[in-house]
């Protein structure tokens, strides 16, 4: 026997989400019935918060509930460094590891050919503009190490040469990570960026 219309409808919802198929929302489906007053009232609450309020920033693409994002209103950022990331989500983990105290532009992918994505729907040329009208000394690749990611970061890299210092992280062999468990793109690239010890 099938569910109602209703708890179907939320189950197919929920099987959109990155990370759960139609197994796995059925028993998320489950659970927040099971959890109605403890989990489902306050999160369907909080989706409609987040549904109504949220936005991205209109500086450098960050999500939040305001125009301009904390980030981008801080004068302390202000420090003459742009962090270039793919996603929100990478914008989230520089912050998360707490070592980074500039500015973020926020390209919302990479380029490709396949998919016609090009500087202008990445929002490439509003970065150098921010450049320019910011007065930006560096600009930090933090771009996946994807063939479309360096594709991208090798494109802002010839756009900003004249403009500003480009950077890229350093790419290679994780802190605790074994050799043996590594691919050849990673050992090569660890082997290409060595350094003095």
């Amino acid at each position: 026997m099938d569910a109602p219309r209703e708890i179907e409808e939320l189950i197919e919802l929920m099987a959109k989400l990155p990370g759960l198929g139609p197994r796995s929302a059925r028993r998320a489906v489950l659970y927040l019935i099971r959890k109605r007053g403890l989990v489902l009232a306050p999160l369907a609450d909080s989706m409609q918060v987040v549904a109504e309020r949220a936005r991205e920033c209109l500086t450098c693409g960050n999500v939040g509930t305001a125009d301009i994002c904390e980030i981008c209103l801080s004068e302390k950022r202000a420090n003459g460094e742009i962090c270039v990331v793919e996603d929100v989500a990478d914008l989230w983990a520089m912050e998360r590891a707490g070592v980074f105290a500039g500015r973020y532009h926020v390209l919302g992918g990479t380029l490709s050919a396949l998919d016609a994505i090009g500087p202008d729907e990445l929002g490439i040329p509003r970065l150098v503009k921010r450049v320019e009208a910011e007065g930006v000394t560096e600009v930090i690749l933090a771009l996946n190490a994807t063939v479309d990611g360096q594709t991208t970061a090798h494109y802002i890299a010839e756009e900003l040469e004249t403009r500003c210092k480009v950077t890229s992280l350093a790419q290679g062999v994780p802190i605790g990570g074994e050799l043996d468990y590594l691919d050849d793109g990673t050992i090569t690239a660890a082997l290409k960026a060595r350094k003095t010890v």
